[in-house]
């Protein structure tokens, strides 16, 4: 795969900026790939890691916005792992992915937000997932009602999901870990 080339965008420094605040130093990256050839699910990328952090170091906006890349990494770690700077580039996908919500734009995988929106609200409300009502919210933000119900069924014939959320005792400590990190 050639690498496109890739030139700073004109008034890029606000993503720069952010993700310097939260720590996140793609400056340091010199590209030596390490990160791509370790990522397990790079085949199903349209952008390489390596790629990514290029962008985010130009402060690319736009082209890291319309990307499936930032959507579909499994936060594996693999590449932050791999890296001789060490770059937390999982962390760097976490942080455009929340970036992008934020900022209220399209994610390039709607199903995959849907997926986070889900999950990270059946954290707040119990402190713990609750998989059957975290289906229930995916399925109605993603819109997708039938593509794995047969699966669903299953798992739940086989005792795999409750019926009835078990959440933590903290219930209040958990909600002001979402408000302290304003996800309210």
């Amino acid at each position: 795969m050639t690498l496109p080339e890739i030139r700073p965008a004109e008034g890029s420094r606000h993503l720069k900026r952010e993700l310097k605040a939260a720590g996140l130093d793609v400056a340091a990256c010199y590209q030596c790939g390490r990160c791509s050839a370790g990522c397990p699910i790079a085949p199903f990328y349209d952008l390489l890691p390596m790629q990514v952090i290029r962008l985010a170091a130009y402060g690319m906006e736009r082209e890291l916005m319309q990307s499936h890349t930032i959507w579909l990494c499994a936060s594996c770690e693999t590449c932050s792992t791999r890296c001789p700077n060490a770059i937390d580039i999982a962390g760097v996908m976490d942080f455009l992915r929340e970036w992008a919500l934020s900022h209220g734009l399209e994610p390039a995988e709607p199903r995959v937000a849907a997926f986070h929106k889900a999950f990270l609200h059946s954290i707040e409300r119990g402190g713990r997932t609750f998989e059957l009502g975290m289906m229930g919210r995916y399925k109605w933000l993603s819109g997708d009602w039938f593509g794995d119900m047969g699966l669903g069924l299953k798992m739940l014939g086989r005792g795999k999901l409750r019926l009835i959320p078990q959440g933590v005792k903290d219930k209040r400590g958990v909600r002001r870990l979402f408000i302290r990190a304003g996800k309210d």
